[in-house]
């Protein structure tokens, strides 16, 4: 298919801004539709869930762990926080297909084509940095927390951490979408280089203001302990060497079309 033909197509997809206005509003009803029955079963299933996010204190305490709420409405809003938290999750494979399905009409052919695999890999990554604070992150963290208790026969008063749920569960899911907003860096970044907002070599000259800045970012994303700070830092920096290389190859593959096309 060549130029004009794409031109063709976005030519018989175009609608008066009316009717992308109506489509807009469909779009995002069936978004919220889906998250709204997200959240139901979630919420049906929310003590179960509450208690797989348990696991990485558990296996820091190496022991069952007990928790408060000092308000008496505090453990239901609790699960609506964390129903929403998992309707968000589920519900994701349907708003992204919305916003593509939205955004495709306005798209040549093979754009269409390239914005498939991140489409995919958006996901996937939120999912690796989700598993990066459940397995490793957070029991680190709450290993450090645990380590500032005061107790044993010899000590003059006893602290003991006795966290609220309420507290609990904004930590991980604090932490849980800081990793995940994280790792979509390598998809963010490329896609500005397809776009001719960024280079392989311009991200390479502000190599020493990304490592300052993800430093920053750790330090207002997760709590002020130095385990889930460095936790969250390094694998950032790691990210942005990984972006440079998918820039460079975002690059190549555009040379290497743009010499087909002279051919």
């Amino acid at each position: 298919m060549t130029v004009s033909d794409d031109e063709d197509d976005i030519e018989a997809s175009r609608a008066p801004l009316i009717e992308h206005l109506i489509e807009l509003r469909q779009r995002l009803l069936w978004s919220v539709i889906a998250i709204a029955i997200a959240f139901v079963g979630c919420f049906y299933f929310a003590e179960d869930i509450f208690n797989v996010l348990v696991v990485p204190f558990e296996r820091a305490a190496d022991e069952p762990v007990s928790f408060i709420f000092t308000s008496p409405q505090e453990f239901f809003f609790t699960q609506m926080k964390l129903a929403f938290f998992g309707a968000l999750f589920l519900a994701f494979p349907v708003i992204a297909s919305q916003l593509y399905m939205f955004v495709a009409p306005g798209l040549y052919k093979n754009e269409r084509g390239a914005f498939y695999p991140y489409l995919i890999a958006t996901p996937i990554l939120f999912v690796i940095g989700a598993n990066l604070v459940y397995f490793v992150v957070m029991p680190l963290a709450m290993n450090f927390f645990l380590g500032t208790q005061a107790v044993g026969e010899d000590v003059q008063v006893k602290i003991e951490l006795l966290p609220r749920v309420s507290e609990y569960l904004g930590l991980i899911m604090t932490l849980i979408f800081a990793f995940g907003l994280v790792f979509q860096l390598p998809i963010v970044l490329t896609l500005l280089a397809r776009v001719g907002l960024t280079s392989a070599d311009g991200l390479k000259t502000k190599r020493k203001y990304a490592i300052v800045i993800a430093f920053l970012a750790a330090a207002v994303l997760t709590p002020p302990d130095p385990i889930s700070q460095i936790g969250l830092a390094l694998p950032t920096i790691l990210l942005y060497e990984i972006s440079i290389l998918a820039v460079r190859y975002v690059e190549r593959r555009r040379a290497q079309a743009e010499g087909d096309d002279d051919s």
